[in-house]
């Protein structure tokens, strides 16, 4: 599985590195000298007018079911990675008076499901990051946005996804994933394609706008959150799961 992950990476870069205009870069976002470096770098080379903070993964699991070290890397990465790249690339868009930064963060940002608490975490976090930012970053025509994909006809599932487990919850985890991963639920989510073109439209309509709910899962789940309210929303989400009853 890993070969095979590494071979596709090595196709897909071989294909961009064929594309005229395109520099590729390595990058670990949980690493802040190699944040630095690449920033330095791409500004000497290309100049900037937008950065795309794209890069996160899933973790799903029980609190009591997950260890320290896999909450830590999941805020090391889904966090603190968008925070230190934006700090990292600040500078050179304030000196031009002029920039974007796009943030991917989810429908999860947005609207919580049972047994994804740290990820929710994340994404919480980095909405109310972002929109705070945002009006620091304006006042000196910088501009920030959000984009908040909802479910993805992807390997997300097995390539950008962590798990944790405890005993005590296996039964009411197995309800949640069976309504998750239902293949009508499925049908609704949107290609990496119909992705791309929101992330397009965010990065070139020069609109003074903060939020981009992307896919149609995630626009009528936010509608219907809105709708609702936050208490009957949140009572809805738990009979989905759950039903009526309780587990012990």
């Amino acid at each position: 599985m890993e070969g095979d992950r590494h071979h596709a990476k090595s196709e897909r870069d071989a294909e961009l590195k064929n594309i005229s205009g395109v520099t590729l870069m390595s990058l670990d976002i949980t690493d802040p000298q190699q944040i630095k470096t690449a920033a330095e770098q791409a500004v000497a080379i290309h100049g900037l007018d937008v950065v795309f903070n794209n890069a996160g993964y899933g973790l799903a699991g029980p609190l009591e079911g997950l260890a320290d070290e896999q909450i830590v890397r999941m805020v090391n990465t889904n966090l603190m990675g968008t925070i230190r790249t934006t700090k990292a690339f600040i500078p050179h868009f304030r000196e031009k008076r002029s920039g974007l930064f796009i943030n991917t963060t989810s429908i999860g940002g947005l609207i919580t499901v049972p047994f994804n608490s740290i990820y929710h975490a994340t994404k919480w976090a980095l909405e109310g990051w972002s929109e705070s930012m945002a009006f620091e970053l304006n006042q000196f025509g910088i501009r920030m946005k959000i984009l908040e994909p909802g479910g993805m006809k992807t390997d997300f599932f097995t390539r950008s996804f962590d798990t944790g487990r405890h005993q005590e919850y296996d039964k009411l985890v197995d309800r949640v994933m069976a309504v998750i991963t239902d293949p009508k639920q499925m049908e609704t989510y949107s290609s990496p394609d119909q992705i791309a073109e929101v992330v397009y439209e965010a990065a070139t309509d020069g609109k003074d706008q903060l939020r981009y709910v992307a896919g149609a899962d995630a626009k009528a789940t936010y509608a219907s959150r809105l709708q609702l309210g936050d208490e009957k929303f949140r009572k809805a989400m738990d009979k989905q799961f759950f039903g009526s009853g309780l587990a012990y």
